[in-house]
């Protein structure tokens, strides 16, 4: 049974972009099987492989996400922030203006997955 304690010691560690595929590893080896982060409020879902929910509290104030999607603008809002040209918040900023709802890990893959509002897959990235 992970904690949120465990979690958020991980990502104090390890949850950067250099080293998101170690972070991935170690929610792994304590049971997390996948993640949910939504972009409204930056809180994620954590669910193990045992069926355990842990659920995070928001991280900043709600974003309306835009009801259509602009991939080309999400892109560049996840590459400007991948060269650390974007903080966290301006990125959610950017990502809901794009119409990006929430991203998906899953510990298994090594893998992070983006979705509008209607669910619909905008980017599946490896981060191995």
């Amino acid at each position: 049974m992970f904690t949120l304690a465990q979690i958020d010691e991980l990502h104090d560690r390890l949850g950067r972009a250099d080293s998101l595929a170690d972070y991935l590893r170690g929610l792994a080896a304590i049971g997390v099987a996948r993640f949910e982060s939504f972009v409204t409020d930056g809180h994620s879902e954590f669910f193990g492989v045992d069926g355990q929910r842990v659920d995070s509290p928001a991280h900043h104030p709600p974003l309306a996400v835009a009801e259509v999607s602009d991939r080309d603008a999400f892109l560049e809002h996840l590459r400007r922030h991948g060269e650390g040209e974007t903080s966290y918040l301006q990125m959610s900023a950017g990502l809901a203006e794009s119409g990006v709802a929430k991203w998906v890990a899953d510990t298994r893959a090594l893998t992070m997955t983006y979705c509008d509002r209607a669910g619909t897959t905008l980017l599946v990235e490896d981060v191995s």
